[in-house]
């Protein structure tokens, strides 16, 4: 009997053991979970402007900004990509706003597109506020004309940026409540809100602004529940746009006329 329990207690020494050390490794490499950049330079696309954007803690990153072509902009739209690859597959999206008549600057995270630094969520506020202050100091775009457009983990970058610097609209695409709310659905066998580091609590911050919102969403999006878009929306009292049976990254979220379209609804008359 005292062989058995001496085993016991040694399997569950073990165990404890193995746990601690996953939740260690999780804590230290939790931001390798969460960014996913494509650090590779990337070349500038046709019709768009290669400018650098300097933030407050002294990194410069790449960006481009893109103008109609003929005429003056009807808007000038900001825009913060999601959590994987680099401004590259923004570019199709920031042709067709051109397009459309709306200046847009995309530009890549600290980390990202073969910009410096590692990214986190002091950081990507930083950058952001780079982008910002590029629009409204060197291009002398009024607050008024200027529309921030946030996708995924970008909804909550623009969401605290419009705390401090109200647009003139906000869109949202797919937008999570919270980092450890759609973290807790990818990794639900982890206590993900006692490990979090950041935390970008969107539905929290878009309920205390005043600003014109849409939302836009899939309706099979496998990676933020549609659900949490949905009650960001009513908590910024938004209009929802559900594209049917879209998933995460499907082109029509990217680049489709339904997201396009909500875009232009933004733009001040």
């Amino acid at each position: 009997m005292r062989l058995t329990k001496t085993v016991v207690v040694r399997v569950l020494l073990g165990l404890v053991l193995v746990v601690v050390l996953v939740l260690a490794l999780v804590w230290i490499f939790q931001r390798r979970l969460i960014y996913l950049p494509d650090t590779t330079p990337v070349p500038v696309p046709p019709g768009a402007e290669d400018v650098r954007l300097r933030t407050a803690d002294g990194l410069e990153l790449g960006a481009w900004f893109v103008r109609p072509t003929g005429s003056a902009p009807k808007a000038t739209v900001l825009v913060a990509n999601g959590n994987g690859g680099n401004r590259a597959g923004r570019a199709p999206l920031a042709a067709k706003l051109a397009k459309a008549g709306l200046a847009v600057l995309v530009f890549d995270y600290r980390g990202y597109g073969g910009n410096p630094g590692d990214p986190d969520e002091a950081g990507l506020a930083l950058d952001v506020r780079a982008a910002y202050r590029f629009l409204v100091e060197d291009r002398r775009v009024p607050s008024e004309r200027l529309l921030f457009y946030g996708e995924s983990l970008g909804c909550a970058v623009v969401a605290e940026l419009a705390l401090e610097h109200p647009p003139a609209g906000l869109l949202l695409r797919s937008p999570f409540v919270d980092l450890a709310a759609v973290g807790a659905e990818i990794y639900p066998y982890l206590p993900v809100r006692l490990l979090l580091r950041d935390r970008f609590p969107v539905r929290d911050e878009v309920a205390r602004l005043r600003v014109p919102t849409v939302v836009v969403l899939g309706g099979r999006d496998s990676v933020v529940p549609p659900a949490q878009s949905r009650e960001v929306a009513a908590a910024a009292s938004a209009r929802l746009v559900e594209v049917p049976d879209a998933d995460h990254n499907d082109p029509v979220l990217l680049e489709g006329p339904e997201l396009l379209d909500a875009v232009l609804s933004l733009v001040p008359r």
